[in-house]
């Protein structure tokens, strides 16, 4: 039974707090080690995902140092350990200087098992996030690349564009701004037997309708005024790749017969030009619009809609994704702290707590952009909630005590778990790391039911 459960290491030389951590955290296969070498035996014997520290360790049990050693050699020997550090000397401090130094999280004795139990349970739900996204980034071939993704909501969706890529159907892809259908787009090219042929894009929102028409179909040399020269169109410099045409919803009605015609006969004519040209092009469109209203009140033609939308995939906005906000923020960090040859390593838990509880209305553009800023402003290794500018008014309110704030994460863990295993006990129990006995109590405590 214990191979299936999640593993925590404890490193703690207290015999009567081991007994009491062992005892609380019975949903886990809790591994004790007293000092550094019994720490550093079990973490390279079992490969535990999470560990809690106790920086008053012997030889130095009144202070630190002993625990900071451990520390550095823990995360050196695996460095995606989530390490939550415990300690009484000198709290401030020591919390600085624990999670500069790569500690996940931080928390101060005497310990209050529920609240320290929450931080673990949090710390074993992103490990496995980011776990299963690694797995992901590593499938070789035919897969939806440049996704950054641990969401069950967004695996559907890659999973769909891994599936059509290889179909030589017209995509219409459905989002709100910012949630990533051009890098979707670019996914479903490169997983698509098109993949060595042109990735075009044009955002038919900001070309000026006089000027949409030739840029899409291109034109012909004095076919206007300023038309020195022959030029091809976004539709023709794709032709053997694929053609992606973002905001869908602005393109005018005069164009979208033209752009049916095409899509039915598969030739265009040049502005100024009298020779159909014979055109390959797979269509991707996108659009943030209520595409079916549109259809509905005459704004978009019926039957260009049916060319275009073979396959419809509906984007989740962020806010929907479950774990991806900080996954994504991790992920930008690293990138944008490397691309500016800044030490920023990461973010301090009050900035993980922000970036879990804000709405994202911009969705993944917006994360982007406050991480990228969040990256040029920290004054640390670790950027907090004040870079991000995530604090204050900006935050949702939190409920007033930790007892609220158990019973709110409960509630979802619980309801998230039941409906992955489809109600049935045992899966959730081991979906959540806990017994049955434990989840029955807690379900008959906040009136849930299967």
């Amino acid at each position: 039974m214990s191979e299936t459960r999640p593993k925590l290491l404890v490193v703690e030389d207290d015999p009567g707090l081991q007994r009491q951590l062992r005892w609380a955290y019975d949903g886990y296969e809790v591994l004790i080690a007293a000092d550094r070498a019994a720490a550093l035996t079990l973490l390279r014997a079992e490969e535990p995902a999470v560990a809690t520290l106790d920086l008053g360790l012997p030889p130095d049990p009144d202070g630190v140092s002993e625990g900071f050693a451990v520390l550095g050699e823990m995360l050196a020997l695996k460095p995606d350990l989530k390490v939550i550090v415990a300690s009484g000397h000198g709290e401030r401090e020591s919390a600085r200087r624990a999670i500069a130094e790569g500690a996940w999280d931080f928390y101060s004795k005497p310990i209050d098992i529920d609240a320290l139990g929450l931080i673990v349970a949090r710390a074993f739900h992103v490990q496995a996030l980011e776990a299963e996204n690694r797995r992901l980034a590593a499938r070789e071939g035919g897969g939806a690349s440049g996704l950054v993704t641990a969401a069950p909501e967004m695996q559907k969706v890659t999973r769909m564009i891994e599936r059509v890529a290889g179909a030589d159907v017209s995509v219409m892809l459905l989002g709100a701004s910012g949630t990533g259908k051009e890098v979707l787009a670019r996914s479903l090219h490169e997983a698509s037997l098109r993949a060595k042929g042109s990735f075009v894009a044009i955002n038919c929102a900001a070309i000026p309708e006089t000027l949409l028409e030739s840029e899409l179909f291109g034109h012909e040399k004095g076919a206007f005024t300023g038309a020195v020269k022959t030029t091809e169109g976004k539709i023709e410099q794709a032709a053997g790749g694929t053609l992606f045409l973002d905001e869908i919803g602005d393109v005018p009605l005069p164009l979208q017969v033209k752009l049916l015609r095409f899509l039915q006969e598969r030739v265009i004519e040049r502005i100024g030009g009298r020779r159909p040209i014979a055109v390959d092009t797979r269509i991707v469109c996108a659009t943030h619009q209520d595409i079916d209203a549109m259809v509905a009140d005459g704004r978009f033609r019926e039957d260009l809609y049916y060319r275009l939308a073979e396959i419809v995939v509906r984007i989740p906005a962020l806010a929907e994704r479950s774990g991806d906000a900080v996954l994504l923020a991790r992920h930008f960090l690293k990138r944008h702290a490397a691309a500016m040859k800044l030490p920023v390593k990461g973010f301090t838990p009050d900035a993980i707590a922000a970036i879990e509880g804000w709405n994202w209305p911009g969705n993944v553009r917006e994360l982007e952009n406050r991480v990228k800023r969040a990256v040029i402003m920290a004054d640390g290794s670790h950027v907090t909630a004040d870079d991000l500018d995530l604090t204050g008014d900006a935050a949702p309110a939190l409920p007033i005590n930790l007892r609220a704030v158990r019973e709110a994460a409960d509630r979802a863990a619980i309801r998230q778990a039941l409906a992955h295993a489809g109600g049935n006990i045992s899966g959730t129990a081991r979906l959540l790391g806990i017994s049955r006995p434990t989840l029955y109590d807690l379900m008959k405590a906040y009136d849930l039911q299967p």
